[in-house]
C-alpha cells in the first residue's frame, strides 16, 4: 500500500470521483470543499458509477486550506477560472519534492503552476471522464474515466516517463483507474483539445448534448472540422495528431451515453466558463507561430460574448434586486 498522501483541490465531478476512488483503495486523501463542506464532513461522499456504486461515510473534509496537512501529491481539480486562488493554496500544502498533479482542461495550465511552486514535480493529467455532481457530496459517473499522465518541463519539452509519473500511476491503478503514461505532455494536451474544443464550445452555443451534436450531419461535420483545426494548431507547435485519432474521438463520442458537457453545465448554472484555458490559450499559441484557426476563433468570440453578456445581466439583476429591497 502506498504511503503517499493526497490533497484534492476541487471536490467536484472530477476531483471528488478520483479522490473517492483513491480513498476507497486505502490511500490517505484530504478533500478541500466549499459549498458541500457541511454535508460532506457529516455524511461523506456518495459515488454512483457504472463500475459499481459506493459510499465513503467518513472523509477528511476541510473548508480552509490552512487546516489541511502538507501532502505528497496535491491534485488540482479546480476549474481554471479559479486558478487565481492557487498562489495561496499550493505553497503551504505541497511538500518539498512533492508533486502537483494538474487535472484541468485546456492548454498552458502547468505553466501557471510552475510560476507558483518551484520545488516540486509538476505532472499534467488528461482525464477522459464523463461524470456530473448531482447533489451535495453526490457524484454520478456515467462513462469512461481514463487518465493520461505527462511530466511538465519548461517550454513543454518532452520529459519521457519519469519515476514520479510511474509512482502516481501505480496509486491510481490500485484505485481501479485506467492509466496511460505519455512522454510528451504538450502533445497530450492538444489531443485532449481535439475533444474539448468542439464539444464544450458547441454544446453551449447550440444548446446541445454530445449525442445531439453527433446525430445531425451538419453538426457532426462541424465537430469534425473543428477537430482538424485543433490538429493544425498542434502541428504549429511541432506536434502531429494523426487522422486516426480524430476518428477514434468521433467513434468514442457516438458510443458515449448522452452527455451534457462540463462547460454546458457551467453555463446552465451561471458559472464562469473556462474560455481562456480551452480556447484562448490554444489560439494564442498557434497565432504566435503564424497559424490562424478561424473556426475555433469564431467559437471563442461567441463564448466570450455569452460569458460577458450573462455577467453583465447578473450584475443588473443584483442591482435591481438591491434597489427593490431598499425601496
Amino acid at each position: 500500500m502506498s504511503k503517499r498522501s493526497y490533497a484534492i483541490l476541487g471536490t467536484g465531478a472530477l476531483g471528488g470521483f478520483y479522490g473517492a476512488k483513491l480513498q476507497k483503495a486505502g490511500l490517505d486523501v484530504h478533500f478541500l470543499l466549499k459549498s458541500d463542506y457541511e454535508y460532506v464532513s457529516k455524511s461523506g461522499l456518495v459515488i454512483e458509477s457504472r463500475d459499481g456504486d459506493f459510499t465513503l461515510t467518513q472523509v477528511n473534509a476541510y473548508n480552509d486550506i490552512e487546516k489541511m496537512p502538507q501532502c505528497d501529491v496535491v491534485v488540482v481539480a479546480l476549474k481554471t477560472t479559479q486558478n487565481h486562488l492557487l498562489p495561496q493554496m499550493l505553497p503551504p500544502l505541497v511538500r518539498d519534492d512533492g508533486v502537483v498533479l494538474v487535472l484541468q482542461n485546456g492548454l498552458a495550465v502547468e505553466e501557471e503552476v510552475a510560476k507558483i511552486v518551484g520545488n516540486v514535480s509538476i505532472i499534467g493529467g488528461l482525464c477522459f471522464l464523463c461524470s456530473n455532481k448531482v447533489g451535495a457530496g453526490h457524484i454520478r459517473h456515467l462513462d469512461y474515466g481514463q487518465i493520461t499522465l505527462g511530466g511538465y518541463a519548461s517550454g513543454y519539452d518532452p520529459t519521457g516517463i519519469t519515476d514520479k509519473m510511474r509512482q502516481i500511476a501505480d496509486d491510481l491503478k490500485s484505485a481501479g483507474i485506467s492509466m496511460e503514461l505519455a512522454e510528451d505532455l504538450l502533445l497530450g494536451r492538444w489531443k485532449k483539445l481535439v475533444w474539448n474544443i468542439p464539444y464544450n464550445g458547441l454544446s453551449v452555443i447550440l444548446n446541445a448534448r454530445t449525442d445531439e451534436l453527433m446525430s445531425y450531419v451538419h453538426t457532426r461535420k462541424l465537430v469534425e472540422q473543428l477537430m482538424y483545426e485543433v490538429a493544425a494548431g498542434s502541428k504549429s507547435c511541432g506536434r502531429i495528431i494523426p487522422d486516426s485519432f480524430i476518428q477514434t474521438m468521433l467513434d468514442y463520442t457516438v458510443k458515449m451515453e448522452p452527455y451534457r458537457t462540463s462547460m454546458k453545465i457551467d453555463y446552465d448554472e451561471r458559472r464562469p466558463l473556462e474560455v481562456e484555458a480551452i480556447f484562448g490559450n490554444p489560439l494564442r499559441k498557434a497565432h504566435s507561430r503564424g497559424v490562424d484557426l478561424p473556426q475555433i476563433s469564431c467559437i471563442y468570440q461567441q463564448l466570450k460574448f455569452l460569458n460577458e453578456i450573462r455577467r453583465v445581466g447578473d450584475r443588473k439583476s443584483q442591482y435591481q434586486y438591491r434597489s427593490n429591497i431598499t425601496n
